[in-house]
């Protein structure tokens, strides 16, 4: 959530990062939170100065009483009671602006870091950076889908039957594979320093609000409704709010955690060619990396995070490209994202795998996650990123890998799989 005090310093600031993220209506929402903070501050000096009238009268009222002057004492008691009622008055209405001014800033994204290039759709974001060289495939190639029933690795029908549509059951050695991708991923955050966790799967509403999922992602998050628990859509939800309402030490900092869970999105409308198969799920396996960092080394950090997915999808012996994530195309609470994504020889085109991204003190403010520095204590910055998410992973896997013989394992893998080939 943006700060109040920085909107009122940076009015132009903030209206041109908004609209730098196609936010409808940005200087008309800024001027209405302005004015309404406005409104706030005046009710709070008043309230103020009530609340010292108050106390010098009951300070008055104990000299009248020890003096004996009851008539006097009395007559104060009763201007004591009518500025309580009013300072109840202005205490009420001072609640009732702080709540409107909370309703209004949760519904801003955050601002875009300088550096985000300018556009609204995935087209228009920068290619970075682009590694390893497109598979040439057999003749008789076919995308991932055919394949899963080919070698009896995956059944989206069988996980039709039990749950529904997106909701696969992998077997066989596609089990094992995901488990060995798994595994992989968190031995491997491990030695870049990450401590594991296994976090829960359900998270409370504040929780989901903290984090940002609420309110803007409210209605694509499966909800338990007599409990009031949302499933996780990412591992950056439960993980980053072990930290929620916390004064970190600075010479803790960063705190780096890694986590495997199953994520859960509604992905409500998703159909057609393009999200076929594994390419688009509502239960998918991932495992993500979470860091909490001062705001000076926090782009330093998104920098070594972005190194350790490029270093994953080497090691898996992956094309893959990283994208600079235009306004437009970011998500609600990032300052700054880069998406990686691998290439389908199948299917011709470019993946999503991961995200990376700087919410600089966005999540913070909402967490009211601070720490320490010469005295004053200040807001972090908490960033995230995949790990990588699995479903495409694996469809890259199986296409990229497949031969007349079968599908080959990368060599990364075969320690973790107890085999090279799926045949």
């Amino acid at each position: 959530m943006l700060q109040i005090n920085y909107i009122r310093e940076n009015k132009a600031l903030v209206v041109e990062g908004l609209k730098k993220k196609y936010f409808a209506d940005a200087e008309q929402k800024v001027e209405e939170i302005i004015k309404i903070d406005q409104s706030r501050r005046e009710t709070q000096h008043s309230l103020d100065f009530l609340q010292s009238e108050a106390n010098q009268k009951a300070k008055a009222i104990g000299e009248l009483m020890k003096q004996g002057k009851k008539e006097e004492a009395e007559k104060e008691k009763a201007a004591a009671t009518d500025l309580r009622n009013k300072t109840k008055e202005l205490q009420d209405f001072l609640t009732e602006k702080e709540e409107e001014l909370q309703n209004v800033l949760v519904k801003l994204p955050n601002l875009p870091h300088a550096s985000v290039p300018v556009g609204r759709t995935p087209e228009e974001n920068i290619t970075i950076y682009s590694s390893g060289e497109i598979p040439v495939l057999h003749a008789d190639a076919q995308p991932h889908w055919e394949l899963i029933k080919k070698y009896d690795i995956i059944d989206f029908d069988l996980g039709n039957k039990i749950t529904g549509a997106g909701f696969p059951v992998y077997k066989n050695k596609g089990a094992r594979l995901q488990r060995a991708l798994i595994n992989f991923f968190l031995d491997e955050a491990g030695k870049s320093g990450y401590t594991e966790v296994q976090p829960p799967i359900m998270v409370n509403e504040a929780s989901a609000y903290a984090t940002g999922q609420l309110p803007d992602k409210d209605g694509q998050m499966y909800y338990a409704s007599e409990d009031k628990f949302y499933l996780i859509p990412t591992a950056e939800v439960p993980i980053t709010n072990m930290y929620r309402d916390m004064i970190i030490k600075e010479e803790d900092l960063p705190i780096k955690n890694t986590g495997y869970t199953p994520c859960f999105r509604r992905e409500a409308g998703s159909w057609g060619a393009d999200v076929r198969g594994l390419n688009r799920l509502h239960q998918f396996d991932k495992v993500e990396l979470v860091q909490i960092a001062t705001p000076e080394t926090s782009y330093a950090i998104l920098e070594e995070m972005k190194k350790h997915v490029q270093g994953l999808l080497e090691k898996l012996e992956l094309p893959y490209r990283i994208l600079h994530l235009c306004g437009g195309d970011m998500s609600f609470t990032s300052a700054l994202t880069f998406d990686f994504e691998v290439y389908s020889a199948a299917q011709k085109r470019w993946l999503e795998v991961s995200s990376v991204s700087n919410f600089e003190n966005y999540q913070a403010n909402r967490l009211k996650l601070r720490y320490k520095t010469d005295g004053k204590t200040q807001l972090l910055h908490t960033l995230n990123g995949s790990a990588l998410a699995l479903p495409r992973i694996v469809a890259s896997i199986l296409e990229n890998n497949q031969t007349p013989e079968g599908i080959r394992i990368p060599k990364v893998l075969q320690a973790y799989t107890g085999f090279d080939m799926i045949k």
